[in-house]
């Protein structure tokens, strides 16, 4: 159900890492929670994050909710397109990429979960 390649966090943030890079998204589980995506408020590139910190808010016809950084580093591409499409967090929610950072620090990826970890939690 959740994808084996990713790590994630406690917040439903999942990050697809490469290198000194990760794309960051929201897990399926997180993406029920919510119910239909109408508005995200993305950070602008250049923006620098630490794990936990808040990097943009995501509207569902239930809710406003906080979108939390899995891991540190500088926000380097933005995925604009879920602007004027936000449902496709919905529809693909491990597919749809936020934003894209160049970490900090690799390491902390070792703090977060795996796939069944996640599974775990997500229930």
């Amino acid at each position: 159900m959740y994808p084996a390649d990713r790590k994630y966090s406690k917040d439903h943030e999942w990050i697809l890492l490469s290198g000194a890079e990760g794309k960051v998204g929201i897990t399926d589980y997180a993406q029920k929670q919510l119910g239909d995506v109408v508005f995200l408020e993305l950070p602008e590139v250049g923006r620098k994050v630490k794990a936990g910190d808040v990097f943009g808010t995501i509207e569902s016809v239930k809710a406003v909710s906080e979108l939390f950084a899995p891991m540190s580093g500088e926000v380097t591409a933005v995925n604009t397109a879920l602007a004027e499409k936000p449902e496709t967090v919905n529809t693909d929610p491990h597919g749809a990429w936020m934003v894209v950072l160049k970490l900090d620090n690799a390491a902390e990826a070792q703090e977060l979960l795996d796939h069944q970890q996640y599974a775990g939690v997500a229930r």
